[in-house]
């Protein structure tokens, strides 16, 4: 064995094995129980960031531990291809999208197989291949004739010099982020899948999904915003016309003083004619971004209509305003404002002087003080005539009662969510699979002429996509009527890639069906990996996609990941890691320094998978060096001779000892890991181990059987982290199978008896001493030996024994006055 910590050559022969043997290519076997494990695939940006190799690095180790226990593990990767990112990275080098990202591609394969990842690389899939996007192209054309595709207009950002449409993120202070020209806000027709007909099962599955993050569901919860309320309507005086309203606080009902509507709403198009101020806000809201964050917390803004509209209960004229934080994409784009109750509401009436006219009081009795904002709360009602003194529960049935009872409105569930717009105006993405017919409409692509694929040998100039301006590809012939006709050329919003890979991996090289029976075999996913951002977009549109899979009959489970685990950021000098503020750490400059494995095992080591993680440069030195010291105790061992078989019932005290540390070890590493993936104390058990085998220098055949069984445990319980150097060293210790295909370790209980046991003794609940007796010792014999203890006798001594707590194998507690 070599005298020297080589992890260069170490990890090549290992990397090499694996990849001969085919050792993590995944097979269908019923005779196991499978495990699917997958990490959120990467955008391919040809370099691996820190991020990525901590969330990888996680996925192996889970799957390597889980392989060893038995079973039948699938960890597949792949590239989350398309997108925005590619387009602009291809107009700044002039090279097309598809050479980029490939190349990429490429670059980041080597770099995962470097770190030694057990990828099933045969499952490898792009979502830039049009063998992938023909099947989500073949699915939307079922979805469409389904009922669950429609085409709508709706307001995006427009760069008028790009001719583009920017994604919120691109327009900085209402200008395109390349151009620099001022963005308009647009109408045009797009698609939608009608994911709002899944959110009550959307909703309702998250108290099932046990095994995600209380928070993830919590923001699940939040953005499919179910609420309660009222649909009301108010008269407009003097027009043949009502304002309709949603509200989730019909209590507040007397209190409202103004009407607020869109600058967007056809009433205020239709002012903004003869309103210069109206029509600045229209002129704003078109010019501004499309983000609702945006819109709700931007500088009130307003301007009187003149209108009056009519109270529906006490026929009082409240005056109509056209107001900028009013979105017309949610709702009627009409709300009541109830300015004594809501904090929007309450900054606007509070800017234009309207009345603030409280009608909810606090339940306590208390003080009502809007003087400084809303009271938002609910309370107990006031001024609100026949409900007065109700509190706002009963308030709300009694007034939505009246409300229906006069055919004034009625009681509503609404949502938040929106269906979802997949339409992209860029030009790397899937196309979407419709042909426009000036006599048909809009007409499927037909089965047989998918995939649609996108022209990949194009100049990208950044004004428009390309395939916009190519004859070539949107000239063609109605299937229906056989006419001329146009191509769609909007492509898909990337999330429709990432919606259904993990379903895709279960049959890669399925070329006749989007999915087949190995989807059902392998999913859900057991245990999914990524990070919290992923919350409401990608996670939320993947349950919904799934379920739709369900629907069609390509799948038959219910939810696609069973577990979920947001692993933390990466930090550095207490930020997180980026380029722009200059504090990123090249992963393959610290493989190049130290090796594969001394990088996987700081990363697991430094802390908690969902827990942030600080960069450590001494940290990551250390976990070199105790790597090093491993190799260097298994070295002196296995220099010295095979060892001899263990006989427990031949050890020695100090062997007996060791031994048990050594299963004491065994049993804390399989519940840390086995019950909470807190790898980072089973490090430090291990590292423990370490000190202890690296201590004993007994060289009896008793005492080198032991050390054999103690390397071996070590070498097995950092296998999944540190997969080469365990390889390695599991070989020299003498196996001929790799021990990747070894079992994980099971802690021998008959070790694990102590003969003696150490009892902490505590005087009033305070530490005042420590015990020795036989492990097994009564209750008596206990007190006995705590209260003679000298440092006791101090603290008893003049006192009266009123209870003894003894708690076996761990401490007593004597309770005196």
């Amino acid at each position: 064995m070599d005298n020297q910590y080589r992890p260069k050559e170490i990890e090549a022969e290992a990397q090499a094995y694996w990849e001969q043997q085919q050792t993590f290519r995944a097979r269908e076997d019923t005779g196991r129980p499978k495990y699917y494990c997958l990490s959120m695939f990467p955008y391919p940006s040809g370099r691996l960031h820190m991020g990525h190799v901590r969330n990888y690095t996680i996925g192996d180790v889970v799957s390597r531990y889980k392989r060893m226990q038995g079973y039948n593990v699938l960890q597949p990767m792949g590239w989350d291809a398309f997108g925005l990112p590619a387009e602009n990275a291809a107009m700044e080098r002039g090279v097309p999208p598809a050479a980029w990202t490939r190349e990429n591609i490429a670059a980041m394969r080597e770099q995962l197989k470097g770190l030694g990842f057990g990828y099933d690389w045969s499952r490898e899939l792009a979502t830039c291949d049009p063998d992938y996007y023909r099947w989500e192209q073949w699915l939307f054309t079922r979805l469409y004739r389904k009922g669950l595709v429609y085409r709508d207009t709706a307001a995006v950002n427009w760069d008028p010099v790009d001719q583009t449409v920017l994604a919120n993120e691109q327009v900085i202070e209402g200008r395109g982020w390349r151009s620099g020209a001022l963005v308009e806000r647009r109408e045009i027709p797009q698609w939608f899948l009608r994911i709002t007909d899944y959110a009550d099962e959307l909703l309702e599955a998250l108290d099932e999904l046990e095994g995600w993050p209380e928070q993830v569901r919590n923001m699940q919860r939040n953005w499919i915003g179910r609420s309660e309320g009222v649909e009301l309507s108010f008269d407009l005086a003097g027009r043949d016309e009502q304002l309709t309203v949603f509200t989730t606080r019909p209590d507040t009902l007397y209190g409202v003083t103004y009407m607020g509507l869109a600058p967007e709403h056809p009433i205020s198009l239709e002012l903004s004619e003869g309103n210069p101020a109206i029509a600045e806000l229209v002129d704003e809201a078109r010019s501004g971004g499309t983000a609702e964050a945006d819109l709700a917390t931007r500088e009130k803004r307003g301007a009187d209509t003149g209108l009056e509209a009519v109270h529906p209960l006490t026929g009082e004229r409240i005056p109509v305003w056209v107001a900028n934080f009013v979105l017309m994409e949610y709702g009627s784009g009409a709300v009541m404002a109830v300015p004594a109750h809501d904090q929007r509401d309450w900054e606007f009436a509070s800017a234009y002087g309207l009345p603030i006219r409280p009608v909810v009081h606090p339940a306590d009795g208390s003080e009502l003080d809007i003087s400084a904002g809303a009271f938002s709360d609910y309370g107990v009602l006031a001024d609100s005539g026949p409900f007065s003194g109700m509190p706002s529960d009963r308030a709300f049935v009694a007034i939505a009662e009246r409300l229906e009872g006069e055919g004034r409105g009625q009681r509503r569930v609404q949502y938040r969510l929106r269906d979802w717009g997949v339409s992209r105006q860029r030009y790397w993405g899937a196309p979407i699979p419709m042909i426009h017919c000036a006599d048909c409409g809009p007409v499927p692509v037909p089965d047989d002429q998918l995939p649609v694929t996108l022209p990949e040998d194009v100049a990208i100039s950044g004004s428009g996509s390309p395939i916009k301006s190519m004859p070539s590809f949107y000239e063609t012939t109605c299937p229906e009527c056989g006419g001329a006709a146009q191509r769609e050329t909007d492509t898909f919003d990337t999330f429709m890639e990432s919606s259904w890979y993990f379903a895709r991996f279960a049959c890669a090289d399925q070329d006749s069906a989007m999915l087949d029976e190995r989807a059902d075999h392998w999913a859900p996913v057991d245990q999914y990996i990524g990070g919290i951002e992923h919350a409401v977009l990608h996670l939320l549109y993947a349950r919904f996609y799934h379920k739709v899979l369900r629907d069609e009959g390509l799948v038959s489970s219910d939810e696609p990941f069973t577990r979920l685990l947001t692993q933390g950021m990466v930090l550095k000098d207490g930020t997180k890691m980026s380029k722009s503020k200059g504090n990123t750490v090249d992963p393959q400059e610290l493989v190049e320094r130290f090796g594969a494995d001394t990088v996987r095992l700081f990363t697991m080591f430094a802390a908690p998978p969902d827990q942030s993680l600080e960069w450590s440069d001494s940290g990551v030195e250390g976990a070199y060096r105790f790597l090093r010291r491993l190799h260097g105790l298994v070295r002196d061992h296995v220099a010295r001779g095979s060892a001899p078989a263990l006989d427990p019932q031949a050890l020695s005290d100090p062997q007996r000892d060791l031994r048990r540390k050594v299963h004491e070890t065994i049993a804390k590493a399989s519940d840390d890991i086995g019950k909470r993936f807190t790898f980072n104390t089973a490090i430090a058990a291990v590292m423990e181990l370490c000190n202890a085998l690296g201590k004993a220098g007994d060289d009896s055949d008793a005492g080198r059987a032991v050390m054999q069984e103690g390397l071996e445990a070590a070498v097995l319980i950092l296998a999944p982290i540190t997969p080469h150097l365990c390889h390695h060293l599991w070989f020299e210790l003498g196996h001929t199978a790799p021990v990747v295909e070894a079992a994980w370790p099971e802690a021998d209980e008959q070790a694990l008896v102590r003969d003696e046991v150490e009892l902490v003794v505590q005087v009033n609940g305070k530490l005042r001493g420590h015990v020795t007796l036989p492990a097994d010792a009564d209750e008596q014999q206990a007190r006995e030996a705590a209260l003679a203890e000298h440092n006791v006798q101090r603290f008893v001594a003049d006192k009266e024994i009123r209870k003894v707590v003894f708690v076996p194998g761990k401490l007593i507690n004597v309770v005196a006055k």
